[in-house]
């Protein structure tokens, strides 16, 4: 009977113990528990590259993977000339490079900045609509738009053309005048450096031209009309008129 009782016992100790787990259940919790991993990041996002590249490259014809964006070091031409360093030139030396020697590249310069055009001689070598510009400094016809007579770096005289026509007496003091044309003055200078600015941006900024270097050693002193420029006509045609500017107020 004693041996029956302590089978029964011992019997009874092993049913209330709980069973040990499978290796499988331990494992597949961590599982459940970790989410996404930095290696699933990476994986997304290098998907996304990849198709975002595909894309481009079938909407651009095989063209770019880039939607036409072409970063600076994937055109020889400006890494060429990275490597040599920016060039330095007179505007007599300027004068060359202006598509009539076929060795040289065709440049233009905005407020002493050298902007290489080669890339469209259709437009600034010769016989292009844009000639003229190719191997100057034509910041001046850049403001203006005179680009027969102004095709020079001298600004002189230039704010005129945001000066309004005096073409009504409003009865003002000379003082009060003063003060007004010193305002308007200012505002006059901040459009030309605004236009210069733009146009200096439109090279700058553009995926086919690029900087090379700087107008050095001005020569403008040497010119006969170096300060005593006067507004071209086509400049003085578009000055605001006081008359017209009191009744827009």
């Amino acid at each position: 009977m004693s041996e029956i009782r302590q089978r029964q016992a011992a019997s009874a100790k092993d049913n209330g113990q709980k069973k040990p787990k499978s290796r499988s259940q331990d494992r597949s919790k961590p599982d459940e528990e970790r989410g996404i991993s930095v290696i699933d990041v990476i994986r997304l996002l290098a998907t996304f590259i990849i198709v975002t590249l595909g894309i481009s490259y079938y909407m651009t014809n095989g063209e770019s993977v880039l939607f036409g964006y072409k970063p600076w070091f994937s055109r020889w031409p400006v890494v060429k000339q990275y490597m040599t360093g920016p060039v330095k030139l007179t505007p007599a030396e300027l004068s060359h490079y202006d598509g009539n020697d076929e060795s040289l590249p065709i440049y233009v310069a905005v407020n002493g900045h050298i902007f290489d055009v080669s890339a469209n001689p259709g437009m600034y070598g010769p016989g292009g609509g844009y000639h003229f510009f190719a191997g100057k400094d034509a910041t001046r016809a850049f403001v203006t738009g005179c680009f027969k007579e102004d095709l020079t770096a001298d600004m002189t005289g230039v704010e005129e053309m945001f000066m309004p026509v005096e073409d009504m007496d409003e009865g003002l003091t000379s003082g009060e005048k003063k003060v007004r044309r010193e305002r308007e003055m200012r505002h006059a200078r901040a459009q030309i450096e605004k236009t210069v600015a733009r146009w200096e941006g439109f090279f700058r900024n553009s995926q086919k031209y690029f900087q090379v270097g700087h107008v050095v050693d001005s020569e403008l002193e040497k010119d006969p009309e170096f300060g005593n420029r006067v507004l071209c006509d086509g400049a003085q045609k578009q000055r605001p008129k006081r008359s017209e500017m009191a009744e827009d107020s």
